[in-house]
Formats: structure tokens, C-alpha cells, sequence
């Protein structure tokens, strides 16, 4: 089976470094054209379904990237990390390392558990994986959280200490990996 994840495109507050969380904010011009060149690099893939986020910057992102060429699907296990109070304050103000510690697990604040988001997101890989086979082509338009800890796992990284790697996920960036 051949997942590809990918990320939404950019919103204004990514632009402004602002912590959306659970926000459902749109795309801005940026991200649209971000998706619109991501789908001239995917033009050539055969996706058999699309699984995205509810929020409707996934939805667009989808949207753009495979239209009506295949079944769409929202899952809510796809949805950004709750942020809890931090949600729509700077992005500095979320120590990435504290709350990417799978042994501390916070929850300060309000932020869903670095567990919270590896579960639910293991949740969605056992079903997709138990209903379909090996042949599989699948898109999954997700955010930063569930993107980082999806890559976790199907890379089957060792959940333990700080779950960080040096790999940026940019706004409307893509992985493909083979499971």
C-alpha cells in the first residue's frame, strides 16, 4: 500500500505565525497556489481515495489536488493537535520539544497529549490498512501534527523522549511512503 501525506496549503495565520489548532481558517492566495503547483507534481499518481482532515484548509488542499477524481473522505482522526489556550496565540509561545515528549506527555495548557494525537493517528493507519490491500494508492491531507506523527509511524520510529526530527513539514509539502 502507497500512503502520500501531505499538508495543507498555507493560511494567513501560518503567514503571521499563529497557532490555529482546531481554528477553521481558509487557505490564503499563497496556499492556493502552493496546492495548484503540488498537483502539477502529482498529476501522474492514481490515487484510489482521498482521506483529509474536516477543517476546511484540508478540505480545500484536497480539493485542489485531486477534484472530483476520487472518493473524498473527512476523518476527524486527521484533525489538528487541540492547542488548547495556545491556540491563536504566536508560535513561540509552544515549546515544541515539551510537547513532542512521548514520556512527559503534557497536556499543560490544554494541549492534546503527544499520545492523544500518535493513538487516534494510529487508529486511522490500522483501519485504512485493514480496508484496503496492498495495491492501494491512498492521499491523506492532514497538519502538522498528525503529518509528523503519521511519518512516525509508518517509519516505525521508536515512541520514546523527544519524538523530533530535523524534517521541516512546510505548508503543502508531501511524503510518500510504502506499508
Amino acid at each position: 500500500m502507497k500512503i502520500t501525506l501531505v499538508r495543507h496549503g498555507q493560511t494567513e495565520e501560518n503567514y503571521e505565525g499563529i497557532m490555529q489548532g482546531r481554528s477553521n481558517h481558509l487557505m490564503n492566495d499563497t496556499g492556493r497556489r502552493q496546492c495548484k503547483k503540488l498537483r502539477e507534481k502529482l498529476i501522474n499518481k492514481q490515487f484510489d481515495v482521498c482521506y483529509m482532515s474536516p477543517l476546511v484548509r484540508c478540505v480545500e488542499t484536497a480539493f485542489i489536488l485531486v477534484g472530483d477524481k476520487v472518493e473524498m473522505i473527512k476523518d476527524e482522526r486527521l484533525i489538528e493537535r487541540d492547542l488548547g489556550k495556545l491556540e491563536g496565540k504566536n508560535r513561540d509561545a509552544y515549546d515544541i520539544e515539551k510537547y513532542w515528549n512521548y514520556d512527559l506527555n503534557s497536556t499543560d495548557s490544554g494541549v492534546e497529549s503527544v499520545r492523544g494525537v500518535i493513538d487516534r493517528c494510529r487508529d486511522f493507519l490500522e483501519y485504512i490498512t485493514s480496508k484496503y490491500d496492498e495495491s492501494s494508492n491512498i492521499l491523506v491531507v492532514t497538519h502538522n501534527a498528525c503529518f509528523r506523527a503519521l511519518r512516525l509511524l509508518m517509519q516505525k520510529k521508536e515512541l520514546k523522549g523527544v519524538l523530533l526530527d530535523n524534517k521541516k513539514i512546510d505548508n503543502c509539502c508531501f511524503e510518500e511512503f510504502e506499508i
